[in-house]
C-alpha cells in the first residue's frame, strides 16, 4: 500500500515467500491469460476482409478496430495498475479477465461498425493494466536473473495468443462465420479468469516518501507519488523507445494478412496461417532476446539496452527492404519471418529495465507507466496510421514505410543505456535508506 508516515516495514520484501511449484503454477496461469488476452485482441485481423465485404468498411476503420483497444488500456493502465498495488494483484486480473472475456463474446451481437467498435473498446477496458500487474506479479515471485527471460516468455504469450487469434479467426470464419469466432475465444478467458484466483500473490509493500507527507492535498500527494516511482530519464527513455518499436510490430501483426490476400492472392484463411507463423516467430525471437539480454547484463546490466540498439535498426532494414524491393514470394516471406523473430526483442528487456528503475513498492504502477506508452503511442499508432496511409497510397506502400520508426527506437535505448545503471542504483538507494 502507500502510506505517507507508517513505519518502515523490516520483515516485508520482495523476495517470493512462495514454494517454486507454486510460483511456476502462478507463472503457467500469467502466461495462459496472457494468451487470452492477444487471441481476443488479435482475433479481428483476420476478419478484415469478412467485415470489408459485409459492411464496406475502409481501411482506416478496420485499422481503428485494432487500435481502440490500444488506447483505451493506455488511458486506464496507471489507475488500474495504482488500485492493483493498493487491493491486490490477483483479485484485479481476475476482474480484468472477466470483463475482456464478456466483452469478446458480446462482440458476436454487433449488427453494426458502430456497436462492434463499442465492443472492442469494453475489451480494451478489461485488458488494462493487464501487462503491466501480471509483470509485477512475475517480478516478485522470482528471482532477478531469470526476470528478463521470464518477462520475455510472457509477453512471448502475446505473440502466441495473436497466432492462435489470427488462425483460429480465420478458420472458423470460413466456416461457420466471423460472428462465431468471437464466441469460440471468449468462453475460455472466463474458465482461465477463474482459475487465476488460485495463484499467489505477493504482500504489498509501504512506500515510504521523503519527506513524509502530512497535507491532504491531493495534487502534493499525487505528485510526491510519482517523484517516489522513479529516478533519472531512463523510464521516459525506455518508455520512447519502446513506444516506437511497438508501431513496427503492430502494424505487422495487424495487416500481414490482408496484405497476403491482397499482394498473393491467398485466400483468408490461408493467410492467417502464413501470418499465425509471423507472430509465432515473434513468439520464439522474445524469449531468444530475453535470454541474451539476461546472459549479457551478467558482465554489465547496461548491455541488455545496447542489445536493442542493435536489434531494432536490423529489424527495421529487414522489412523495409522485404517490403521496398520487388521480391518473389520465396525470399520475401523467409525475409518477413526474420524480421518477425527480431521485432519482438524489445518485449521482455524493456519491462525489466523499466521495473529496475521503479520503486519497488509501485511496480505494477512503474510497469503501467511503460504499458500507457507503448498501447498509446505505440499499439494504437501502427494499425491506424498504415490504414491511413493504405487508403492514400497502397498498404504495400505503407508496409515498407512503417519500419522506420525502429530506427528512432534504436536512438533511444541508446540514450537510456547511458542512464539505466544510474537510475537503477539510485532506486535501490532509496529503498534501503527508507524502508531498512
Amino acid at each position: 500500500m502507500i502510506t505517507a508516515d507508517s513505519p518502515a516495514d523490516t520483515t516485508t520484501r520482495f523476495d517470493s515467500q512462495v514454494s517454486r511449484p507454486r510460483a511456476w503454477f502462478a507463472f503457467a496461469m500469467i502466461f495462459l491469460l496472457m494468451m487470452s488476452d492477444y487471441v481476443d485482441r488479435q482475433i479481428i485481423v483476420s476478419l478484415f476482409p469478412h467485415l470489408k465485404q459485409e459492411w464496406g468498411l475502409s481501411d482506416k476503420q478496420l485499422g481503428a478496430l485494432v487500435s481502440v483497444i490500444s488506447v483505451v488500456v493506455a488511458v486506464g493502465s496507471i489507475p488500474v495498475a495504482l488500485l492493483a498495488d493498493r487491493f491486490g494483484r490477483v483479485k484485479s486480473i481476475f476482474v480484468m479477465a472477466t470483463v475482456w472475456s464478456l466483452a469478446t463474446i458480446s462482440c458476436m451481437f454487433a449488427r453494426s461498425y458502430g456497436q462492434l467498435f463499442a465492443a472492442r473498446a469494453v475489451v480494451g477496458l478489461g485488458e488494462t493494466g493487464y501487462g503491466s500487474v501480471g509483470a509485477a506479479l512475475i517480478n516478485a515471485l522470482f528471482p532477478k536473473r531469470l526476470h528478463a527471460t521470464l518477462l520475455g516468455a510472457f509477453f512471448a504469450a502475446s505473440s502466441v495468443g495473436a497466432v492462435l487469434g489470427v488462425v483460429l479467426g480465420g478458420i472458423i470464419a470460413e466456416h461457420w462465420g466471423w460472428r462465431a469466432a468471437f464466441g469460440a475465444v471468449g468462453f475460455p478467458g472466463l474458465v482461465m479468469a477463474l482459475l487465476f484466483l488460485l495463484v499467489p500473490d505477493y504482500k504489498n509493500v509501504i512506500v515510504k516518501m521523503k519527506p513524509a507527507l502530512k497535507s491532504a492535498d491531493t495534487k502534493a500527494y499525487v505528485f510526491r507519488m510519482l517523484s517516489t516511482l522513479s529516478r533519472g530519464k531512463t523510464m521516459l527513455l525506455v518508455c520512447i523507445a519502446g513506444s516506437f518499436q511497438l508501431i513496427v510490430v503492430s502494424t505487422m501483426w495487424s495487416w500481414v494478412p490482408s496484405y497476403l490476400n491482397r499482394y498473393h492472392g491467398m485466400s483468408v484463411a490461408t493467410a492467417a496461417k502464413y501470418a499465425g507463423v509471423l507472430v509465432l516467430c515473434g513468439a520464439l525471437g522474445a524469449v531468444f532476446w530475453g535470454h541474451v539480454a539476461d546472459r549479457m547484463a551478467r558482465r554489465r546490466s547496461a548491455n541488455k539496452l545496447l542489445l536493442l540498439v542493435g536489434t531494432t535498426t536490423a529489424t527495421a532494414s529487414l522489412f523495409i527492404f522485404a517490403f521496398a524491393v520487388s521480391l518473389p514470394p520465396a525470399v520475401q516471406f523467409p525475409l518477413i519471418l526474420l524480421g518477425g523473430f527480431m521485432m519482438t526483442c524489445t518485449v521482455g528487456v524493456s519491462v525489466s529495465a523499466v521495473l529496475d528503475v521503479t520503486h519497488p513498492g509501485l511496480r505494477s504502477t512503474g510497469g503501467a507507466v511503460h504499458a500507457f506508452a507503448i498501447n498509446l503511442f505505440g499499439l494504437a499508432v501502427g494499425p491506424f496510421i498504415t490504414g491511413i496511409m493504405s487508403d492514400v497510397w497502397s498498404l504495400q506502400t505503407a508496409m515498407a514505410l512503417i519500419p522506420a520508426a525502429g530506427f528512432l527506437s534504436a536512438f533511444f535505448y541508446w540514450r537510456a543505456s547511458r542512464t539505466y545503471e544510474a537510475d537503477a542504483a539510485a532506486v535501490a538507494a532509496d529503498f534501503e535508506a527508507v524502508n531498512g
